[in-house]
């Protein structure tokens, strides 16, 4: 399904803004304007191009950084003047280096910060920069450089330690062994070079 141009509303300049989120972690992951122009470019090459406001031409993300958005679905809001686009984010999307625009806390509710299940993701994503830079006095670069049977070993290792909280009916024990065991779990997967999202489509199957 592709995107009806017609029904947009474009501004008095001819932009709309478009919201990019990644695909699989539904994390936020940049705001900018398209025009007419560059929406159709991106439908027509299946990746993101923009408006610049400041230099007044279009640009294309990730042609000079490499780090590309992918597009998977595009939707628009129920007054037809912003986009939401859904992509496969290559690196990180903010120019600064972060993974977001969006990481400049302005406000924050005081107590324990409830968080989602998008750590799963977030996690991966830490443990694959160490796998692809292998920075000195990381545990996971250890784990990575030991190789498999390592991170095999520790994986059964972290198991039993589940079943011995579990048997002690230890809830403070469970919680910090199952956090063990899903990070080693996120490091075989990292390994395997196996995304979350394909554990989570498996999941989807046994609903």
């Amino acid at each position: 399904m592709t995107v009806e141009i017609s029904n947009l509303r474009f501004d008095a300049h001819g932009l709309i803004p478009a919201i990019i989120q990644d695909v699989e972690s539904n994390e936020v992951l940049m705001m900018a304007y398209m025009n007419e122009e560059s929406l159709k470019k991106t439908l027509e090459t299946g990746q993101t191009w923009f408006w610049s406001r400041s230099r007044q031409e279009l640009w294309h993300k990730g042609a000079t950084s490499g780090h590309f958005q992918d597009v998977k679905d595009i939707t628009y809001d129920c007054d037809a003047d912003c986009l939401l686009v859904k992509a496969i984010q290559t690196g990180v999307a903010c120019h600064t280096g972060k993974r977001s625009c969006f990481h400049n806390p302005l406000h924050t509710v005081e107590g324990e910060k409830n968080v989602g299940a998008d750590i799963i993701n977030e996690v991966y994503e830490v443990v694959m920069s160490r796998k692809r830079e292998m920075p000195e006095g990381s545990y996971t670069t250890y784990l990575f450089n030991k190789g498999l049977d390592k991170i095999l070993k520790k994986v059964g290792e972290e198991a039993a330690e589940v079943i011995i909280g579990a048997k002690n009916r230890s809830r403070e024990e469970v919680v910090y062994e199952v956090s063990d065991l899903l990070y080693h779990l996120l490091v075989l997967l990292g390994e395997q070079d196996i995304k979350p999202q394909e554990v989570f489509n498996e999941l989807a199957k046994r609903r």
